[in-house]
């Protein structure tokens, strides 16, 4: 599986519909993830071209298309939409995750339960092989659960994922971690599994390691510092636990991690004052663009700005994320890349 930062032909993401899915209504969800779209396609100023990857959006049907096309404007030049049923927008963990070797581009899939059950939705237990088919590409179909927001790579043979996502509850009974740390490397073409412990309070992933620590380079991993602002952060355990974590891993060729922190937004809370999973480290890294979700909080100015230092090459773009973690996550579990292949 290639890292993230490699280069994109396209990127797979969806249109927000389901009403039951987002509490607080679909208009800002949908806005803040044609917002993320259009960061994605970068139009040039100039000459009004997509400078960006190409964005493949799914949506239900002609009138739901509509409605994306208002809201992205001229960023509807780099947007091919497909018309599908599927459960909503998370397509991190319900398509297929792409890799590749020399001259050729193929994609793994895994059996999908609906987050541990958590979540089933007409249309996504088969849409990764839909997805295979739209991209026309060959693969293989890996008979255990697996959602992409549970893993992170380097591109060099190193893995993170957590215990609690991939050991607790009921996504795989009956393997342990030996069995799934040699699934893993298998499925992935990896050679070290990295297992940090647990997530944040009130993930509706589990512990996806997209909210908590991401490559940002081959032995270079980002993670965030508990803040202190607005009454503590309830997080602070888990923070400090994967920290303590990285420090003790090393990578697939047995150098010690390099590690790279931004501040956590701390308390962010929805309408109804339930705390949410609010994460700094569920951006997207597009080729020309890093989207980066913030909360409203004071902690955002600095967390974007750290975020755009890992990433000299590309421009960090802002995008409100607290209309999209109210349905259970953000700019990273909504979106799919699809690496470009010589």
């Amino acid at each position: 599986m290639p890292a993230e930062w490699t280069l994109h032909d396209a990127v797979w993401t969806a249109w927000p519909h389901a009403p039951d899915q987002w509490l607080e209504g679909l208009e800002a969800p949908q806005a803040a993830l044609m917002e993320m779209v259009a960061a994605i396609v970068a139009i040039d100023a100039g000459d009004g071209k997509p400078r960006g990857e190409r964005v493949e959006l799914l949506v239900r049907d002609a009138a739901d298309e509509a409605a994306a096309r208002r809201l992205l404007g001229p960023a509807v030049a780099g947007v091919r939409f497909r018309h599908a049923k599927y459960g909503d927008v998370w397509l991190r963990d319900t398509g297929p995750i792409f890799v590749a070797r020399r001259g050729e581009l193929a994609a793994a899939r895994f059996r999908f339960d609906g987050w541990g059950g958590k979540y089933v939705m007409p249309g996504d237990s088969d849409l990764a092989a839909r997805v295979m088919a739209w991209a026309g590409v060959n693969g293989a179909a890996f008979d255990f659960v697996l959602e992409g927001g549970a893993i992170e790579v380097d591109g060099e043979g190193t893995v993170l994922t957590t215990r609690q996502c991939m050991l607790g509850g009921a996504r795989n009974p009956g393997l342990d971690a030996a069995a799934l740390d040699a699934r893993l490397r298998w499925a992935l073409g990896a050679e070290h599994v990295v297992w940090l412990d647990r997530g944040l309070l009130n993930d509706h992933t589990d512990g996806h390691i997209d909210t908590l620590a991401r490559f940002v380079a081959p032995g270079v991993v980002a993670c965030m510092e508990s803040s202190s602002a607005r009454g503590g952060d309830p997080n602070r355990e888990a923070l400090e636990g994967i920290l303590a974590d990285l420090r003790a891993a090393r990578t697939a060729g047995g150098a010690k991690l390099e590690i790279v922190t931004v501040p956590s937004p701390g308390v962010v809370e929805d309408a109804a004052g339930t705390l949410l999973p609010a994460s700094y480290m569920n951006f997207y890294i597009a080729n020309t663009t890093v989207v980066v979700p913030t909360y409203g909080v004071e902690s955002d100015a600095a967390a974007v700005a750290a975020v755009a230092a890992m990433f000299p090459s590309r421009r960090a773009v802002a995008v409100d994320g607290k209309a999209v973690v109210v349905g259970g996550g953000a700019f990273h579990c909504s979106t799919q890349q699809q690496p470009s292949v010589a």
